[in-house]
Order: C-alpha cells, then structure tokens, then sequence
C-alpha cells in the first residue's frame, strides 16, 4: 500500500462526503478509492469510516486522524513546492481565516480575479472573530484588523483602512447627536467590541489636530462579530466605529449617518498573521501580496470618494 496516497484518497472522501464524488474528484476508479481507505483502516487497526448506503460517517479516530494527515499533507505540499522552481504555479489547499465583513465585502466580491491568476489554489475561508488554533486547526494564515499581540504569530502589514463613527438615525432621534469622544463614556452610548483575546470591550480612539482622545465606550450590548456590530448600530443601540467600507452602503441607504465628524478615528491597520513554526509558503505570499493590492486599491477608492464629497 502506498500509504501517502492512501492518506490523500481518505482526506478527499472525507471532504466530499463520500466516496463517489471523491473518486470523480480524484479521477480515479471508485474501487480504487474504496481499496486504498480499506488498506489504510487495516494498516491503522481501526475504522476510519462508518459507511451506510447514502453517506460516510467519519469515526472518532477517523476525525483525528483527518487533522493529523492535513497537517502532515500540507507540510509535504510547502516542502514540494519550496523545491520547486520559483515560477511554478503555486497549488494546494490555502486555509484562511478572517472576519465576516472582510470576507463579504473584500475577499470574496474579488476571488475570481484570484482564482484567474492562481487557478490551482483551493481557498477554505474560515469566517468569523474568534480566537484560532492554528495547528490544531490546520490553519495557513488569517486575516486581522488591529495591530496583533500574539508574540507566538508572525505578522505581516497589508493595509490600513479609514475608520469613521456612526449612529442609526432612530439613534439620532431619541439621544441626539454626540458633540465630544467624552460624550460616548458619559452621556450616549456605543455598540461594544469584544476583543477575541482579551473578552473585553475595545477602546475607540479619536483625533484632532494635536489632540488625541481614548475613551472606554459606555454600552448597553457588546459583540463579537463585525457583521452583528454594524446591524446592533443600524437597531439602534449605540455609536459606533467602523471601517468605512463597511458601512457604505448602510449609509447610502440612510440606515447609518456619520457623527463626531470634526473628530478623525484612527486608520484600522490589517495584518496577514501565521505561526513561526510555518514558512511563508508560495501559496501564502501570493494571497498576501494580492490581498495587499486589494486593500491599496480599496484605499485609493476611498481616497477619492473623500475628495468627490469636500468638492
């Protein structure tokens, strides 16, 4: 039995649900496929699979041994392709974890143009703000807004995105308009963000001119999710601050409006973080070097939209 083939066929059934469609996957015969997890099960002294006539059920074991085959699988993918000639085409399975906002309104309006330059890439997008295991996960890299504090990751600088803060105009209507960043510690309220490392409520930070303002925002629900932070502010329940991609479309539509503006809300920096233990694959670089180029252009865009509104 070749026993690094025999992995590969089990990871790919897994993956399809079964093995059939892993079999068309793989352009292999199906009893080829069946044979190889069969040899695989009786060189490991265990039952990977549980199979029933309409689907594949992955076993205790079987899930274990899943993560560990990946892990080991994608280590051979880098080594092969760190090997290979520069030029070569970068391939395999690229696993990507960010928020939901960044993967709606960034990453995936923009994917076909990746998949065009890089058509052997298989992107697994991960979404969501949470705290990530990046070995046990088998996870390549992420993507994060704010500078990281995880000394165990490598971070890599893609961007910088403009903030703004906003307010649903019912908001508007039954506290008013906040006149001062102190405003939102004393008087109104914010829409909290939790930090996925910490579990507490970020601070917002505010400029003008030499002034800069740090406030601990007052708040009466708080989240972690940019997705349900932006819809808590369109509900109403407090100020926010947001990248303004975000939120375009909300305030084109009259949901949010735009507050403190005589006051400048810090850039939110992006960053592309993975472990030590992981080189920078070529797969990796070129997904962080087009997304760097996706969040210039995103820039640029933004740049002019502010100087279509000051004219």
């Amino acid at each position: 039995m070749d026993q690094l083939s025999a992995m590969r066929v089990f990871v790919r059934v897994v993956e399809t649900g079964n093995f059939t469609r892993a079999a068309a996957t793989l352009n292999m015969p199906k009893t080829t496929v069946t044979n190889l997890v069969q040899s695989l099960e009786a060189h490991l002294r265990t039952t990977l699979l549980n199979r029933t006539t309409r689907k594949v059920m992955v076993t205790t074991d079987g899930a274990l041994y899943y993560e560990r085959a990946m892990q080991l699988l994608s280590e051979i993918d880098e080594l092969d392709g760190s090997m290979s000639n520069s030029q070569a085409q970068p391939s395999g399975r690229l696993r990507v974890e960010m928020a939901g906002a960044f993967a709606d309104l960034l990453v995936i309006p923009n994917l076909c143009d990746f998949h065009k330059r890089y058509p052997q890439i298989r992107l697994d997008i991960g979404v969501g703000d949470r705290l990530v295991d990046y070995i046990a996960e088998n996870v390549d890299c992420a993507l994060r807004g704010g500078t990281p504090t995880d000394q165990s990751l490598i971070a890599r600088k893609v961007g910088e995105i403009g903030m703004n803060a906003y307010a649903a105009p019912l908001y508007v209507r039954n506290f008013g308009s906040p006149e001062r960043p102190k405003d939102l510690e004393e008087e109104h309220f914010c829409v909290g963000y939790l930090n996925a490392q910490s579990g507490r409520v970020m601070p917002m930070t505010f400029r003008r001119e030499d002034e800069e303002i740090e406030i601990q925002p007052r708040y009466v629900v708080s989240v972690n999710d940019s997705r349900t932070y932006v819809n808590a502010a369109i509900s109403g329940m407090g100020v926010i601050q947001s990248p303004r991609f975000m939120v375009k479309d909300k305030v084109e539509k009259g949901e949010l409006v735009e507050v403190l503006s005589d006051w400048h809300c810090e850039s939110l920096p992006l960053y592309i973080v993975y472990p030590q233990t992981r080189h920078l694959s070529n797969k990796v670089r070129v997904f962080v070097d087009w997304l760097a180029k996706l969040v210039q252009n995103l820039k640029v865009e933004e740049s002019r939209e502010q100087m279509r509104k000051a004219s």
